[in-house]
């Protein structure tokens, strides 16, 4: 049976370099499904993405899956271990849709991860630990993944809290929420 991993936590934390730890010992092809894009407007950007690419084993494949995760997720096989990197990223490339266009996503996306065909390591941010954001897009964005986050983790094998270089298992030490109603 396949895992999906969710590892949520602040910026700078180690999200990403805790979900390449466990994407390397899955002992499975890995597939990293970059949901960013490169700017050749964005210098500060492109040198982001690098550090990250320079991180990674030589042998992973590099996906750039901007908006299409659920049709990237359904293309793997038992063999790949897909690592997301970012829920937050994916979810901001889909920010100018509508509400009903964006649960649709979002109900896609939770199908495939109740059954999938490989092992799924996720990485999501977490920024609803900070002030409430003075305009509305910053609001739908935090609620928008908060929402997906608590609802990706309800279905996940592991979930992990990265934060000051360290990481908590909380399928292990935390207790699960009842569905929402």
């Amino acid at each position: 049976m396949s895992k999906v991993i969710l590892v949520t936590g602040p910026t700078r934390s180690g999200k990403s370099e805790w979900a390449e730890h466990w994407a390397q010992q899955s002992q499975k092809s890995v597939i990293y499904i970059a949901t960013s894009t490169v700017s050749a407007d964005d210098l500060e950007w492109q040198q982001r993405i690098e550090r990250h690419q320079k991180r990674r084993p030589i042998g992973w494949q590099t996906k750039e899956v901007p908006k299409n995760l659920v049709q990237a997720i359904q293309a793997a096989d038992q063999n790949d271990c897909l690592l997301v990197d970012s829920l937050g990223t994916w979810l901001a490339n889909l920010l100018d849709q509508d509400e009903s266009f964006w649960y649709q996503c979002v109900e896609e996306l939770i199908a495939i991860l109740s059954a999938p065909p490989c092992d799924v390591i996720l990485v999501a941010e977490e920024t609803g630990w900070g002030v409430v954001p003075a305009h509305p897009l910053g609001r739908i964005f935090r609620d928008r993944l908060g929402d997906l986050v608590r609802r990706v983790g309800a279905i996940s094998t592991q979930v992990y809290l990265v934060t000051g270089g360290y990481a908590l298992d909380l399928t292990q030490f935390g207790t699960p929420l009842p569905p929402k109603a």
